[in-house]
């Protein structure tokens, strides 16, 4: 099971890029403790050193589910500014959002065309006469290697569909990263109000969340009017 999030600060000022930063922290490290694998796909550093715009993880693992729906939604830290010390605001809103995954063919060998060819440069009369070198063509993408390593054409073959896989998987990750790149919408999405998470302080320890629906409306009005102070 795999599933990708994207960290973002939205349209929210560099302490909100803080807290990017400091929430990548604990995604990664509430990760590595459950046992799940995280990859960082994607990071865009802030305009403040040691911030971070929008971070993208691909969580995999046995309770990947779990972890991430416990993560996805606004996330809330509460404290004083990091760059602005005389600043009043103390309630400063990030989003995570689930990245829908691009459907990808699955692999088969079926997939696959050979093709014998003349190996070419230095090797003797051997290269010259005799096709040991395959090209290997992934029919549905187009995407081709060639291996011409061994003087076997069944090595050849074996070495040329390792290859293939190999870029496979390296188009399929530069396609997912363009894609996170287009998803300029969870930029302008981020919520303020009713936190999955909460954080305090400069130490960034976490904060229960009321469920309660009055309390989330009593705060979202306490948000808006320290905002127009």
């Amino acid at each position: 099971m795999e599933r990708i999030i994207q960290i973002t600060a939205g349209r929210g000022p560099a302490e909100c890029t803080w807290v990017v930063a400091q929430v990548l922290k604990k995604v990664l490290e509430e990760a590595r403790e459950q046992g799940l694998d995280t990859v960082l796909l994607q990071r865009e550093a802030g305009e403040e050193n040691g911030t971070i715009e929008t971070a993208t993880v691909a969580v995999k693992g046995k309770g990947a589910d779990q972890f991430v729906n416990s993560w996805i939604g606004t996330i809330q830290w509460i404290g004083q500014s990091q760059f602005r010390k005389m600043h009043k605001r103390k309630n400063w809103f990030i989003g995570i959002f689930e990245i829908e995954q691009q459907k990808n063919a699955s692999f088969s060998e079926n997939d696959i065309q050979y093709q014998a060819m003349r190996s070419s440069g230095a090797g003797g009369q051997h290269v010259n006469k005799v096709s040991s070198a395959i090209r290997a063509t992934h029919i549905p993408t187009g995407i081709a290697v060639v291996s011409m390593d061994s003087r076997s054409q069944h090595q050849n073959k074996k070495l040329a569909i390792e290859r293939l896989i190999k870029k496979l998987e390296d188009e399929k990750l530069i396609q997912l990263k363009n894609h996170v790149g287009k998803q300029w919408e969870n930029q302008l999405n981020v919520q303020r109000g009713n936190p999955v998470r909460v954080f305090t302080g400069t130490d960034f320890k976490k904060n229960k969340v009321d469920k309660s629906y009055k309390g989330t409306r009593q705060k979202l009005k306490n948000d808006l009017r320290n905002e127009n102070n």
